[in-house]
């Protein structure tokens, strides 16, 4: 069983996202993508997110009726901070015959190596990076799969438009801007619609 790991803040999970994980199912022929999300990443200690439960909720609202993507709890289920090694250890001891592909965006590639363990997250699955500013040296020396969907949109920007009041329609699921303008989050003031 091929299964890739997509793991992330998911602050929120957008559109970009959901495509990046379809078009992964589609190229390398995956029979599961499982959205990791990620209690606290130890790349992003100085920023406090959305509360880890409704970060998951947007992801299980996001999924929900898309064949072949999964929400995933595990790392909340965890004491913090999240690391990826953890979570393939754990993904291998349920699913020991699983072969693992882990979707990293292109900007944590050049500090790849400062992640824990980076040598055995290398031995455990196969790195799959998408997005733009791969440098084709950092490709071969991880042996790294290339997915070419490339998508201009981010977490930052959702959570900046929420802040000034702008709208996110088109930027996440319907049921994912709702759950934001529900629960007021990244900003006090009602979300425009």
């Amino acid at each position: 069983m091929n299964i890739g790991i997509f793991g992330g803040s998911f602050d929120p999970i957008h559109h970009g996202h959901l495509a990046i994980a379809r078009d992964a199912l589609e190229t390398l022929d995956l029979h599961e993508v499982r959205f990791v999300v990620a209690r606290i990443s130890p790349h992003k200690l100085g920023r406090r997110p959305a509360s880890p439960e409704s970060r998951l909720a947007m992801v299980r609202m996001a999924v929900e009726g898309e064949p072949g993507l999964v929400a995933d709890d595990r790392e909340l289920r965890r004491p913090p901070p999240s690391y990826t090694i953890d979570t393939l250890r754990e993904t291998f001891a349920v699913m020991p015959d699983a072969k693992l592909f882990l979707l990293l965006g292109a900007d944590n590639i050049p500090e790849f190596h400062t992640w824990k363990n980076y040598r055995e997250i290398l031995e455990s699955a196969r790195l799959v990076v998408f997005g733009r500013g791969l440098e084709t040296d950092i490709e071969d020396r991880y042996k790294c799969l290339h997915l070419e969907r490339r998508i201009d949109l981010s977490s930052t920007e959702v959570r900046t438009r929420v802040a000034s009041g702008r709208s996110i329609r088109y930027f996440v699921p319907d049921a994912v801007r709702k759950h934001i303008a529900d629960h007021q989050l990244y900003r006090a003031e009602p979300l425009l619609t």
